[in-house]
């Protein structure tokens, strides 16, 4: 490395919801001396920050513009709806989106759910952000239906949860710069996608060798149990056989 090269590094984007720890934690074991640099974002910037290369790789919520990006879709999250903890929908462990009808749901603008037809009744207003809708529902506004580990994030103590049955799911992909798939971004793919030190992306275990079987290299077998080792054997089974084969018959 000249003077005038940058010592490696990597940076990973990361939208509200998602948790990165348990891969940062595996990618310092691995490559201990490339610093890993952890950069938020919101979902709806997250698109541009990987074009602008301003990133190396990120997780990001789909469906995002795919345009000279790769992804991998990991998972998809349950849907819930946020609600506070007097209202009736708490009394219940799950609900469907027409047990909404009646409710005020608010959709913020950056809210990742798609709808075919959104349930509820919409507010005048759509807020700007989900933290802002999370105040409204504290405020008795309305309720907000997000993927499940946005309800964690802004948890409150006078806020849940419930499931949303028959609901659209968030799905979280690892994208990046399709043209900079770099060894680095193959490397943090196979800590996402679970793979070990030694699978076939990563550095190969040396091959163990092969133990020799008993009776190889000339080796003599161990005698059967019940047989002699050599034939001049006194409790062989054969000898006692050939002496003795039962009472002679008598004469009549």
């Amino acid at each position: 490395m000249t003077g005038s090269e940058a010592p490696p590094s990597f940076r990973l984007a990361y939208v509200p919801g998602v948790t990165p720890t348990k891969w940062v934690r595996i990618w310092h074991e691995r490559l201990p001396a490339v610093p890993l640099t952890l950069v938020p974002v919101s979902a709806a910037e997250a698109a541009d920050v990987l074009r602008a290369r301003s990133v190396d790789a990120g997780f990001v919520r789909l469906p995002i513009d795919r345009t000279d990006l790769s992804a991998i879709p990991l998972y998809a999250e349950a849907t819930v709806v946020v609600v506070p903890k007097d209202h009736v929908v708490a009394a219940v462990d799950e609900v469907s989106p027409g047990d909404l009808a009646d409710e005020i749901v608010l959709h913020p603008l950056d809210d990742t759910l798609e709808w075919e037809e959104r349930p509820g009744l919409a507010a005048k207003e759509r807020p700007a952000t989900t933290a802002d809708a999370i105040e409204l529902v504290a405020a008795g506004v309305g309720v907000l239906v997000v993927p499940q580990s946005l309800a964690r994030l802004h948890h409150r103590k006078d806020l849940t949860y419930r499931t949303v049955m028959d609901a659209p799911e968030s799905r979280v992909a690892l994208s990046w710069p399709e043209d900079e798939t770099t060894d680095l971004v193959e490397q943090f793919i196979g800590i996402v996608r679970g793979r070990t030190v030694n699978s076939s992306r990563g550095p190969q275990a040396p091959a163990q060798p092969q133990a020799k079987r008993p009776d190889a290299g000339g080796a003599r077998k161990k005698p059967a149990a019940g047989k002699s080792a050599g034939r001049g054997g006194r409790a062989g089974s054969g000898t006692a056989k050939a002496k003795g084969r039962g009472k002679p018959r008598r004469r009549s």
